[in-house]
């Protein structure tokens, strides 16, 4: 069961519920394209070399793995954190065992700003600040809340400024 639908409140009811972007696996990304560069350019230039097929068999080996373990780190990182706008609080929570859980009331929330840059225009993430009327927020930044690589952050806000 998941943590949000384990604290909610009876009578409450989820807005939104919000994820990290996809975006979360761009090392792993960048890592297979590194990859096939390199086996790509060692094949042009080792053409003929007795060892070509051994190098390029063991550089597609060291990026594949190295694009698997950051493709699993990403998806734990992914799976492990939940977001959601309810019509009475946002419920924050990060990790599995160490688990890290902020909520703030929708009454102390005072604005919701979002940043993107051009890329997350163009793949649909950003930063969610939500700054509430006082108290320590997340990351021990006073009365802030920042939310990073959130898939479609502005559905995210209108759900919040909605109340």
């Amino acid at each position: 069961m998941s943590y949000v639908k384990h604290v909610i409140q009876p009578g409450e009811k989820i807005l939104v519920d919000g994820r990290l972007s996809w975006v979360v696996y761009h090392r792993a990304i960048f890592s297979v394209i590194a990859g096939l560069l390199v086996i790509f350019l060692e094949d042009a230039f080792l053409n003929g070399a007795a060892y070509t097929t051994e190098v390029i068999y063991l550089t597609g080996a060291v990026f594949g793995v190295a694009a698997l373990v950051s493709a699993l780190q990403a998806w734990f990182r992914r799976w492990t954190t939940e977001i959601a706008v309810t019509d009475k609080r946002i419920i924050y929570k990060t990790g599995f065992i160490n688990r890290h859980t902020e909520e703030m009331n929708m009454d102390k929330v005072s604005s919701v700003d979002v940043d993107q840059t051009f890329w997350g225009r163009i793949f649909d993430f950003g930063t969610i600040r939500i700054i509430g009327a006082g108290g320590a927020g997340l990351r021990g930044t006073p009365g802030i809340e920042r939310l990073d690589m959130i898939g479609s952050p502005i559905k995210l806000r209108n759900a919040i400024d909605v109340r």
